[in-house]
C-alpha cells in the first residue's frame, strides 16, 4: 500500500468523518473506498457491460457452461 496526503476544507472533512464513523471504519478506509468506486465508475462508462459483472452469483461453478446451453442452444460438454 502507498501512502499518500491530501488537503480537505473543513466541511468536507467533518463529513467524512462522520460517515466513516456511521459506517464504523477509519476515514482512510473511507476514503479508500471513495477512490476505488470513482475508478469502478470510470471504467464501466469506458466499458458500459462492464456495470453487469459481478452482478449475480449462482454458486455454481459451471453457471457460464448453463449460460452457453441457455443462450446460445449449445449443449453442455
Amino acid at each position: 500500500m502507498i501512502r499518500t496526503q491530501i488537503s480537505l476544507d473543513e466541511e468536507a472533512y467533518r463529513e467524512a468523518k462522520r460517515e466513516a464513523r456511521q459506517q464504523g471504519i477509519s476515514l482512510a478506509e473511507f476514503l479508500r473506498r471513495l477512490v476505488a468506486a470513482g475508478i469502478r465508475h470510470r471504467r464501466t462508462r469506458e466499458r458500459p457491460w462492464m456495470r453487469h459483472a459481478g452482478a449475480l452469483a449462482s454458486g455454481d461453478s459451471d453457471a457460464s457452461r448453463s449460460v452457453d446451453e441457455v443462450v446460445y442452444g449449445r449443449p453442455r460438454p
